[in-house]
């Protein structure tokens, strides 16, 4: 039979009563249910502390004198007081509203129950009674009372210590409560930001085009569930293209709701999507009217219209980084900055020029967002240009080897670094 004595009235020495705690405290924190948890200390508490009953109590989320049993140990079946508030009685006098709205901790040596009390069924055969509060905020809102059969039962000398001990036992149930709660958030949100990620991810081309005299090669990365890179391909009269590539100021799901927005008014141009100044100041006009003026963000663009037949590019920019363009004919690199105006939603009578660039055969253009050049080694430095430039100085003659080349050049650059922002590489190899 367990001692009806304290652990600090047993004899013995101290390291077996030090064991015991020890052993109770690896057992409680083993638990990541409140529930369990709340099990294995009611189990390890009674080799701590002989009781022959127990309640407990709480106030939260109630109004005075309103307060709720959550525990008692004449129940045969446990309730889960956090799953389960409809099955907690709630009283509104006796004993234990006093007690629990007392906000004290309290002994009672004989105890004294009148029949009508509402709660008199959990404290009926007791003589002694500890109720020890459980503060949140300064307040007692939770409560544990402890019973004897006989009178006098508590020791008042030990009396500091279980309240010492009781609180910080409610403390981190209350925090694997939170713990539990906000995990539960979070897979939520994770899931609704997935389910954003892949619609965002179905508005990118599901495969890309076949274009005449072009060969492509594209990659698409977002440093969160969703993000705010944008590449599109517009198919032309002549069978000419449009080629475009964005980036919307910002991470997560405001940058992708902005991208889905560019998108939409992208894909409702009046008409053909062309010339691409004209077609980054309808974005520019629509974005800035009703999007971001209000809130600061903005969206970097490249709109290019290819033409197979005369292998030249028309392009406009909107702020965005001037794509490489590598000449395999004389080895040269050079970047297509013929213009450049501000982004998109800054200004809404802002304007974009046209440039036309004129393309021979192996050329190579990679366009690309500022998470490829930005993207950090361990150490903080960027990856910047030149290291792109260094990977183009060999001339391959389709997309796909030059873009393989490029990502192999950055994930050993930022060994293993999260990517900080999103990054889009699309690479263009004139045959």
């Amino acid at each position: 039979m367990p001692s009806s004595l304290s652990i600090f009235d047993r004899e013995g020495s101290w390291q077996d009563r030090l064991a015991l705690i020890v052993e109770t405290m690896r057992d409680i924190s083993r638990q990541t249910d409140p529930q369990a948890m709340v099990r294995a200390f009611g189990k390890r508490s009674r080799d701590l502390l002989p009781i022959d009953r127990s309640v407990s109590l709480s106030r939260r989320d109630l109004a005075a004198p309103w307060y709720r049993i959550t525990r008692s140990s004449i129940w045969q079946d446990e309730v889960n007081p956090w799953k389960q508030k409809d099955r907690l009685p709630m009283f509104d006098r006796g004993l234990l509203g006093e007690l629990i709205y007392g906000d004290q901790p309290r002994i009672i040596d004989q105890l004294e129950v009148p029949p009508d009390d509402p709660a008199a069924e959990y404290l009926a055969g007791q003589q002694s009674l500890m109720a020890i509060p459980m503060f949140d905020g300064g307040t007692a809102i939770n409560m544990v009372v402890l019973m004897r059969a006989a009178p006098a039962a508590f020791s008042y000398d030990q009396f500091p210590e279980w309240v010492w001990f009781t609180n910080l036992f409610g403390r981190a149930t209350h925090n694997l409560v939170l713990s539990a709660e906000l995990r539960s958030a979070y897979n939520a949100v994770d899931q609704e930001l997935k389910i954003v990620g892949d619609i965002q991810r179905s508005l990118l081309p599901a495969e890309l085009p076949q274009i005449p005299s072009l060969s492509l090669a594209a990659y698409y990365h977002t440093s969160r569930r969703a993000g705010g890179d944008y590449y599109d391909f517009f198919p032309l009269p002549e069978g000419k293209w449009g080629i475009f590539l964005a980036d919307v100021s910002g991470h997560g799901t405001p940058a992708a709701v902005l991208m889905a927005i560019t998108h939409s008014i992208a894909h409702t141009h009046p008409g053909l999507p062309t010339p691409p100044g004209n077609v980054l100041g309808y974005l520019n006009h629509h974005l800035t009217t009703w999007y971001t003026a209000a809130n600061g963000t903005f969206v970097t663009a490249f709109y290019g219209i290819y033409d197979p037949q005369a292998r030249t590019l028309t392009y406009a920019c909107a702020g965005h980084n001037p794509p490489r363009l590598k000449c395999c004919w004389d080895g040269s690199l050079s970047v297509l900055n013929g213009v450049n105006g501000l982004p998109l939603g800054i200004e809404a009578s802002e304007t974009y020029d046209n440039c036309v660039q004129q393309l021979l055969e192996g050329d190579q253009i990679v366009f690309y967002t500022d998470g490829i050049t930005e993207a950090q080694n361990p150490a903080g430095e960027q990856f910047g240009v030149e290291r792109m430039d260094d990977i183009l100085k060999r001339c391959v003659p389709t997309a796909q080897p030059v873009l393989e080349s490029l990502l192999a050049a950055l994930d050993q650059f930022t060994a293993g670094h999260p990517a900080d922002d999103d990054r889009t590489l699309l690479v263009a190899s004139v045959s």
